[in-house]
């Protein structure tokens, strides 16, 4: 057969009836990995050091609260198959952003309030109740039929002595309770917490809740200087500060960022 010539007659397709060079073509592909052997070639195999070496930004699906201390975002995955529930020492702005952001996750939201008046802007900025955020009166939330679907975040914004509430945290159903400070209620919500954020506190929450937190002595005497926007966060013995920096949304519907209501 000259170059470039086709195959001649009775010549067949495969490797058994294919010419000498066709076959071993076939064989050098197969050897290569093409097509069969895959991921068991060598080229897909590291060893246990090298996968010690990998360095991979993977966090948790969740909501992005904000920034830690080296820029990198930080996010709480409120939507878990197991209760969650998270106490919030802090100002209701911060409490709205994690709202906010949590529906735009595709999750329900519940509002359980005492001042309604607080969340009506943000009511009807989401559709009067029908895209995602509904608010209730304070002892008045129904039923939510949370599912892995359709997960909700309950906000518990009831003041300083909120009572227990009627819709706890369950699957795909996560509480937020709301604190503007510590009260005689707080270390029974704390117990109960899985995560807990701190904003801004006197000198004297600070010890109290060091004591509570077992929160080294670093972080206690840091919480009375903390900014606007930033918050400590604690679960177990994991502690994290986060920056939570807001959209243009979310500063033309909710101001800027602020420790006090």
């Amino acid at each position: 057969m000259t170059p470039g010539a086709g195959p001649g007659p009775g010549a067949q397709d495969g490797p058994e009836g294919a010419p000498p060079a066709a076959g071993q073509r076939t064989r050098a592909l197969l050897s290569s990995g093409f097509g069969l052997l895959g991921p068991r070639h060598g080229r897909h195999v590291l060893t246990a050091e090298e996968v010690d070496a990998l360095a991979l930004p993977i966090g948790d699906d969740g909501v992005v609260i904000g920034v830690d201390a080296e820029g990198r975002p930080a996010v709480l995955g409120l939507n878990r198959p197991t209760p969650y529930d998270v106490v919030l020492i802090g100002g209701l702005w911060t409490a709205q952003v994690l709202a906010l952001r949590a529906a735009a996750t595709g999750a329900r939201v519940a509002v359980e309030t005492g001042r309604p008046q607080a969340w009506v802007q943000m009511l009807h900025a989401m559709g009067g109740g029908q895209n995602g955020l509904a608010v209730y009166e304070v002892g008045r939330v129904p039923p939510q039929g949370a599912s892995a679907g359709t997960p909700v975040l309950v906000v518990r914004d009831c003041g300083m002595r909120p009572p227990r509430g009627r819709v706890a945290s369950g699957p795909w159903q996560a509480v937020l309770t709301l604190l503007p400070y510590l009260s005689p209620v707080a270390p029974r919500l704390l117990r109960q917490a899985r995560l807990v954020g701190v904003q801004r506190i006197s000198p004297d929450e600070a010890l109290e809740l060091g004591r509570t937190l077992a929160l080294p002595r670093r972080d206690v005497e840091a919480l009375p200087a903390l900014a606007d926007g930033f918050t400590l966060w604690c679960a177990d013995r994991d502690r994290q500060y986060v920056m939570t920096r807001p959209t243009d949304a979310e500063v033309g519907l909710l101001g800027t960022p602020r420790r006090m209501d």
